[in-house]
């Protein structure tokens, strides 16, 4: 988990690795400490109003099998994407092997 004294970041990054939904943890959980400590106040509010949908239905557009709202077609739902692709695609988790 992050290691910050800022509660913002603290608690984000708590409930992206305590979704209750294991998938969706070990994509947020990672997302959220490494790119959230760089975002700005609204890239933050735009993860906090992400973060709100329900598990499955963030699961399964993070891992595109449903379709993505407009509403939240985001430059965040992008970066969560691009990571996934980057940090899952060769099965080795995200600090790669």
């Amino acid at each position: 988990m992050l290691n910050t004294a800022n509660p913002r970041l603290r608690r984000l990054s708590f409930r992206a690795w305590r979704r209750g939904f294991r998938e969706a943890d070990l994509i947020l959980g990672p997302f959220v400490d490494r790119y959230a400590p760089d975002m700005s106040s609204a890239q933050l509010d735009a993860l906090e109003a992400l973060m709100d949908y329900p598990d499955q239905d963030l699961y399964e557009w993070i891992v595109e099998r449903a379709a993505l709202p407009a509403e939240i077609d985001s430059e965040i739902m992008f970066m969560i994407r691009k990571f996934r692709d980057e940090a899952y695609v060769t099965r080795d988790g995200p600090h790669g092997g």
